[in-house]
């Protein structure tokens, strides 16, 4: 099992910018693939930007150039710097782990922003 807690969500005015931090405990394996999920009201959960063990990423289209995802493997640790927010990215942020198949998920964290 793999436990997620997510931190850094808020509340912040547009072209703000957050930071979220997930950090994983657990029966962790050293490869691995870790990354943020978002969801707005009425919308499905889709990606925002994911990073493998080995560092390579892959980000959604909307977090291109505003967003930027990291990870300190020694911490089981990732980041997600939120730079530009815009009010369409209001969402629940979620984390997710996942290993030889096994995905786990955090219990969110709330991004407002506002315009």
């Amino acid at each position: 099992q793999v436990q997620l807690v997510e931190s850094g969500g808020g509340l912040v005015q547009a072209g703000g910018s957050l930071r979220l931090s997930c950090a994983a405990s657990g029966s962790i394996f050293s490869i691995n693939t870790m990354g943020w999920y978002r969801q707005a009201p009425g919308s499905t959960r889709a990606l925002v930007a994911r990073i493998t063990s080995g560092g390579s990423t892959n980000y959604a289209d909307s977090a291109k150039g505003r967003f930027t995802i990291s990870r300190d493997n020694a911490k089981n640790t990732v980041y997600l710097q939120m730079n530009s927010l815009k009010p369409e990215d209001t969402a629940v942020y979620y984390c997710n782990h996942i290993q030889y198949g096994y995905s786990y998920w955090g219990q969110g964290t709330q991004v407002t922003v506002s315009s």
